[in-house]
């Protein structure tokens, strides 16, 4: 247990340090991008609600609004799924919570409405999934740590166009929505066609007070004006909330890595000690056993 068997202890307690330092160091980054993917996210949140507000308001007086994002087909033979995911690892069981989510919301529209599945990958890991299970209708991948508007709004484009054409009967967007560093959670959310429900409580108050909105220019061309920005803001919340579960996972994932491997460094040191007193107690006796050789031989 001598000489190389302690030099093997030394390498892999130096090789796991150096490695502890990495995770360490990724932790600290990771913290600092999720205060500001947070914030973001957490900023977004009042003006999506206000905006589906608005919706349901003007739904309320626009009357019968025609428009190719409203209509719901009877029979539903295609569905989008828009599975926003990371471009790289290190985020523990992040990418596979959401990868599994849409997996059964795919599963579920297979088997019991008999729906074919569509992906759009947001990101390299839902893009390595998906790309030889089910194929891509389209990618986006490197979008980066600051989620830009430009690119929910080219997402969202591509979407509405199939949808308009009638290539895609249902969209659904799949993200982990932030509730804290340790929690963030799968959804699902329908987001094409639109579902504008009116505000029952909002009506009933205006009745009461007799309030009449007045709409410039009208609540119809409003409508038709606001649905594909609606759908635009929604993908573009998914994907900061996205961002922030993100870096919340990878630092609660390089945290744990650092302290699993504190927790190695402790374990192989003690394992070398031991080694190495074992290996000195085996040369005392050597000594110990050739001085009491050379006293009975000196006899």
């Amino acid at each position: 247990m001598a000489g190389g068997s302690l030099r093997d202890f030394k390498r892999r307690i130096s090789s796991i340090k150096n490695t502890q330092q990495i995770t360490k160091a990724m932790k600290m980054v990771a913290a600092a991008k999720l205060r500001k993917a947070q914030e973001r996210a957490e900023s977004s949140r009042p003006y999506t609600e206000t905006l589906q507000s608005t919706m349901a308001r003007v739904a309320a007086y626009s009357g019968d609004v025609s428009h190719p994002l409203l209509a719901v087909r009877e029979d539903v033979v295609k569905a989008g799924y828009i599975v926003i995911s990371s471009d790289r690892g290190m985020c523990g069981a992040y990418n596979t919570n959401i990868i599994k989510a849409a997996n059964e919301k795919m599963a579920f529209d297979e088997q019991e409405r008999k729906i074919v599945p569509s992906i759009v990958a947001v990101g390299k890991k839902a893009r390595d999934f998906y790309r030889k299970r089910v194929g891509l209708d389209a990618e986006y991948i490197n979008l980066g740590d600051n989620v830009a508007y430009a690119d929910a709004r080219e997402i969202a484009g591509f979407v509405m166009d199939a949808y308009e054409q009638e290539e895609l009967d249902e969209v659904y967007v799949v993200y982990s929505k932030f509730i804290n560093a340790i929690r963030q959670v799968p959804t699902v959310v329908k987001i094409l066609p639109i579902e504008t429900e009116e505000d029952q409580s909002e009506q009933e108050q205006a009745q009461e007070a007799n309030w009449d909105y007045i709409f410039e220019p009208s609540a119809e061309e409003l409508m038709v004006t606001i649905l594909p920005k609606y759908v635009a803001n929604l993908i573009y919340h998914a994907m900061m909330e996205g961002k922030a579960s993100e870096m919340g996972a990878k630092m609660t994932a390089m945290d744990n890595a650092t302290k699993n491997a504190k927790e190695l460094i402790e374990s192989l040191t003690l394992v070398m000690n031991k080694a190495r007193q074992a290996a000195i107690t085996d040369e005392l006796l050597d000594i110990v056993g050739g001085s009491e050789a050379l006293k009975k031989g000196g006899k």
